[in-house]
């Protein structure tokens, strides 16, 4: 068995490899007890939860923007009545080594669904969190020799269910990769009220480009953190987006290349941005699975960049 290629620098150069979410089976409306997010539990609330066959449909014309620029696509293994649309979280890759991610409870099951792909992985390159280090990909995003992770403080992290990332966690993966520069932010979060809640660090802020990026200050506690990557990337360089907007997902965009960029076509502002920055914009309709409270970046985990 060949081994699986490793190799994420940053969140913007061309993508080789990845695994993609999987829309099959995802078990349906939930009850409201069993959501954990307050995306869900809105359109639980509503009525408004998507359906299956257009999340299928959504996931499949993602698939096709892949395929059409040559991306390797690896899928879990489907298990019924399990949602796996969101694959980012259940691991991530840092240089060339893959972290298994420690999710919460009510995600546990998705880990194991990707073995046949970790399998191909060599055990020296698997990394295993500590049982009280949690961290979950949509918290971690690479730039170059900055690593940038989404975190709860102890205190949210006991009281609220919508807390992904600890200080465990991210105290664990800046001494595991000692070579890289880490930061820490931490994120403002709201069981109940979408406006007010960034389930990840993805949720808020992401690099795209070679020198840009995408913010919206309404998601950090610390807007001295908002101020550390604005200078860092520079006024011209940054599009901040309102709380409204962080909540429909203008952060959770995804970078096939430099210049390529996935986004949902009802981002007009973002999108004209974007284009007018000299980006291709590949248009495609999330906004289905973006009721479940995730978008494109949510749906990917990279395995290997140029």
């Amino acid at each position: 068995m060949s081994e699986l290629s490793l190799h994420v620098p940053n969140e913007t150069n061309r993508l080789n490899s990845l695994i993609l979410g999987l829309p099959d089976d995802f078990g349906g409306t939930p009850s409201l007890e069993a959501c954990y997010d307050p995306q869900s539990r809105f359109h639980v609330n509503n009525n408004t939860f998507p359906l299956q066959k257009d999340v299928t449909n959504e996931l499949n014309d993602l698939l096709q923007v892949f395929h059409k620029y040559d991306v390797v696509v690896y899928r879990p293994e489907n298990i019924i009545g399990l949602n796996q649309v969101f694959a980012r979280d259940i691991g991530f890759v840092l240089g060339d080594k893959f972290v298994v991610a420690n999710v919460i409870e009510d995600r546990k099951e998705e880990v194991p669904a990707i073995k046949s792909i970790t399998d191909k992985i060599s055990p020296k390159k698997l990394i295993k969190l500590p049982k009280d280090a949690f961290a979950e990909g949509g918290d971690i995003i690479i730039h170059n020799n900055y690593v940038f992770v989404g975190v709860s403080n102890d205190e949210d992290y006991q009281k609220l269910q919508v807390t992904r990332t600890n200080y465990n966690g991210f105290n664990f993966l800046k001494e595991k990769f000692s070579h890289l520069q880490f930061f820490a932010f931490e994120l403002n979060k709201s069981d109940h009220i979408p406006e007010d809640n960034s389930l990840h660090l993805d949720c808020c802020f992401q690099p795209i480009g070679e020198n840009k990026a995408i913010i919206s200050p309404n998601g950090f506690k610390d807007k001295n953190d908002v101020n550390q990557l604005i200078k860092l990337f520079g006024d011209d360089n940054v599009l901040l987006v309102t709380s409204k907007e962080m909540s429909n997902m203008y952060t959770n965009i995804f970078s096939i290349s430099k210049n390529v960029i996935i986004s949902d076509p009802r981002f007009i502002r973002l999108n004209d941005w974007l284009e007018k920055n000299g980006f291709t914009v590949e248009k495609v309709a999330y906004n289905e699975i973006s009721k479940m409270g995730g978008l494109f970046r949510c749906s990917t985990l990279p395995l290997s960049r140029e």
